[in-house]
């Protein structure tokens, strides 16, 4: 070999190289892959902000606690005291539940026995209850079937037993019952001011019972009686009875304003048939069942 030649060479070999790095290609990112870390985004970010709410009702928590725990002692008192009110009320109900047991319970018994004392206590110890209602209206039916049946025997018996019929059932409306009691009370105290010869009050008395019950059963009794009452022969008739002498039996009115017109004819009291003091009260009289 020449010297040239190995010169060439030598130069060939410690000729200095320059190192190109590779072209970097970024990756592709896979769509699953970025899915994913979209997720956990998101999952951190819902994190951060339930801490913040925690925090916020953490905090927002304990600003009612500061504001509350001066007051905290009066609180406690007002909550004792609704609590008693309530125990007092459960209590106080259920007493009123056994108090009207124990009155329609007794009025049942002094019904069934026919015991005017038995009516008369129930009336007054249970004042207010249902069953003293009816049986103050018991007591008036009977005073003014007494009062109607000795008007034309012992008008002075006739007439206290009719102002009793009165005053028990002013003392009925005086409660203020409801339904059919309240309708009866309305109605009785009518009649007995009709058979004691107060026809204005006795009027007055039916058209409030129409007034105030236009669907009850004693409506068109009641408006029989209004129209009756304002009839002049109807009252002549009633101070016809009123001024009879008694001798021991019925007298016969032969000449009543009433028998030379028939179609005018007014109606006597309506005598509602119940017991006398002494005797069973009629069925007429009890409150309806249940």
């Amino acid at each position: 070999m020449t010297p040239e030649w190995r010169v060439f060479l030598l130069g060939l070999f410690l000729q200095p190289r320059i190192w190109v790095p590779p072209r970097f290609t970024p990756p592709v990112p896979c769509r699953r892959c970025h899915q994913r870390e979209q997720l956990r985004m998101d999952s951190e970010h819902q994190a951060s902000l339930g801490d913040l709410e925690d925090n916020d009702l953490a905090a927002t928590t304990q600003a009612v606690v500061d504001r509350v725990r001066p007051h905290l002692g009066t609180i406690l008192l007002v909550a004792a005291l609704l609590f008693a009110a309530l125990a007092a009320w459960t209590l106080v109900r259920a007493q009123r539940t056994s108090e009207r047991t124990a009155a329609w319970d007794s009025f049942i018994n002094a019904f069934a026995m026919g015991d005017p004392g038995g009516l008369s206590d129930v009336a007054d110890r249970f004042n207010g209850t249902p069953a003293a209602h009816w049986a103050g209206i018991v007591q008036g039916d009977a005073a003014l079937a007494d009062g109607n049946r000795l008007i034309l025997v012992n008008p002075t018996q006739a007439r206290q037993r009719l102002e009793a019929a009165v005053e028990r059932y002013t003392a009925v409306n005086a409660q203020r019952p409801a339904a059919l009691a309240a309708q009866r009370g309305i109605f009785g105290l009518a009649r007995a001011r009709e058979s004691l010869g107060d026809f204005d009050e006795a009027i007055r008395g039916y058209e409030a019972l129409v007034a105030e019950y236009p669907e009850s059963a004693f409506g068109p009794i009641a408006e029989e009686r209004i129209a009756a009452l304002s009839r002049e022969s109807t009252r002549q008739w009633y101070n016809w009875v009123e001024s009879r002498s008694v001798s021991g039996a019925e007298p016969q009115p032969s000449a009543s304003p009433e028998s030379s017109d028939t179609s005018s004819q007014p109606a006597e009291p309506v005598a509602e048939p119940v017991a006398q003091p002494d005797a069973q009260p009629d069925a007429q009289s009890a409150p309806p069942a249940g």
